[in-house]
């Protein structure tokens, strides 16, 4: 979860090399390209985009509403960091996809108590599935890093919960796995060098057995932001953006000569070879956290509007284009997106509340660029979208903001002068939508020109068509006729 991604590792970046020092062709083969993964790929359904669910939101929606939104976006897959009974119901009879999880502080209690786990898998699984198309279950998050003390009971904990599925035969539908932090992988670049911290062996080693002979994913957390973060003028930006890259600055396995072009990648690829390294060749890697922040203090400068919308965006198109990894070309791993709403009640640094592509309210903190990639996300409604003032904010910082859009912003504010057509209703509010709008559109809807200092949003609904809405309205209601200079 958003709090532990802080335990992102240090990384040694030695295989950036740079200026035309490797320019030799990408290696053809290798030796984790097994049958058996590809088997894994034929059976497995396309790759996807999936969104995490976190539920720390002031005005959150409501289950029903939320599933509404789910479905206006086109979003067909979810993980939560619990089993929410409303949100379960809610997803009845929807083709939307779910993973459940099981808190941390859950494990004690299901890793010592067989009936414990199947009570657990009756409360929260048979009672919703097959209507609620529960995917997986997620156990703990991040427990080898956040919870130490817990190791040993994670994996009493996925096989107590596996043999209560087997006893409802719901193993072959349900998968079962536990989300990891990328610093359990040690020396992790090259990907060729990379093996899991042996401190965690005794768990690894027979998670990833469980895992093979079950046919679940490894599930991996993996932040190619805290990679840049943790390596400024090691990682270049552009190699953490997913951005096109020349050859020369294409990052290059001296041991495999496997040119990567993209932080994430390498970050997948560490983890095959990690798993090569126990001899365990079959599991395939679900990233179940990537992000990146729009808004941080001045300790996080690329947490930013722009920053997140190219990550998010790009990385939305490198899983549906299929590109699979240098390793393995033949298999993309799956993503769920941290997050999908800001988080606003998270405690500091501010990042931690920005990670979100929407408010709790459901309106976009910023639009993805993601066109071409099919009908995913209706929020990628680029030339239907407006900038309003946000509610609640006082008169006088609306004023300001107001002043500089018609000033230094260059907004047109000529109809909301006095006997304009737009200068009623004559309020602060309604004169700054005007003009936040005005400057939005000038700047061709960039990622940031809708923000004047945290009083504006970004809305796919028309202000001046709902205005002449609530016209019509009073209009029906009240039987006279009603225009602007009525209110």
């Amino acid at each position: 979860m958003a709090s532990s991604k802080l335990t992102a590792l240090p990384f040694v970046i030695a295989f950036f090399i740079f200026n035309g020092l490797f320019t030799l062709s990408l290696a053809k083969s290798s030796p984790l390209a097994l049958t058996q993964i590809k088997q894994q790929k034929q059976e497995q359904e396309e790759p996807f985009v999936g969104f995490n669910l976190g539920t720390d939101v002031s005005n959150i929606l409501s289950a029903t509403d939320l599933v509404s939104f789910l479905k206006a976006q086109k979003i067909t897959h979810i993980r939560l960091y619990d089993a929410d009974p409303d949100i379960l119901k809610a997803l009845a009879k929807t083709k939307i996809r779910v993973i459940i999880s099981v808190p941390n502080n859950q494990l004690l209690a299901i890793g010592s108590s067989n009936a414990t786990a199947a009570s657990w898998i009756g409360r929260n699984v048979v009672a919703y599935y097959p209507q609620t198309l529960i995917t997986a279950i997620a156990v703990g998050d991040e427990v080898l890093t956040t919870v130490p003390s817990s190791a040993p009971l994670l994996l009493p904990a996925i096989q107590s919960l596996y043999s209560a599925l087997v006893a409802a035969n719901l193993h072959n539908q349900i998968k079962i796995s536990t989300p990891h932090a990328a610093s359990i992988i040690l020396d992790p670049f090259p990907p060729s060098q990379s093996f899991f911290n042996q401190s965690w062996s005794s768990v690894m080693l027979p998670l990833l057995q469980f895992l093979s002979r079950t046919g679940s994913p490894l599930m991996m957390n993996l932040y190619p932001y805290y990679v840049f973060m943790q390596n400024k003028g090691v990682v270049p930006l552009d190699n953490a953006l997913f951005k096109p890259l020349t050859p020369s600055k294409e990052m290059v396995d001296p041991n495999t000569l496997l040119h990567y072009t993209n932080v994430l990648d390498a970050m997948i690829d560490a983890a095959y070879f990690s798993m090569k390294n126990l001899n365990v060749t079959d599991v395939v890697v679900l990233v179940t956290e990537s992000g990146w922040p729009s808004k941080g203090d001045s300790k996080e400068p690329y947490a930013t509007i722009d920053y997140a919308d190219t990550y998010n965006s790009n990385l939305i198109k490198h899983v549906l284009d299929r590109s699979g990894t240098p390793l393995h070309p033949e298999l993309t791993s799956s993503v769920y997106l941290y997050e999908l709403f800001n988080e606003d009640l998270r405690s500091p640094p501010i990042s931690e509340a920005h990670w979100g592509l929407f408010y709790g309210n459901s309106t976009p903190v910023y639009l993805l660029h993601v066109s071409g990639s099919g009908t995913f996300l209706a929020n990628d409604t680029t030339n239907q979208t407006y900038c309003i003032a946000t509610d609640g904010v006082d008169s006088k910082t609306l004023q300001a903001a107001l002043d500089w859009a018609c000033g230094p912003g260059r907004a047109n504010c000529s109809e909301i002068q006095p006997g304009e057509s737009c200068y009623q209703p004559n309020n602060v509010k309604n004169h700054a939508s005007y003009a936040f709008d005005s400057y939005y559109q000038n700047e061709g809807k960039a990622a940031g020109s809708c923000d004047f200092k945290g009083v504006a949003m970004i809305t796919t609904t028309d202000p001046s068509k709902l205005f002449s809405d609530i016209l019509v309205l009073l209009s029906l209601v009240t039987n006279e006729t009603w225009d602007l200079y009525s209110l």
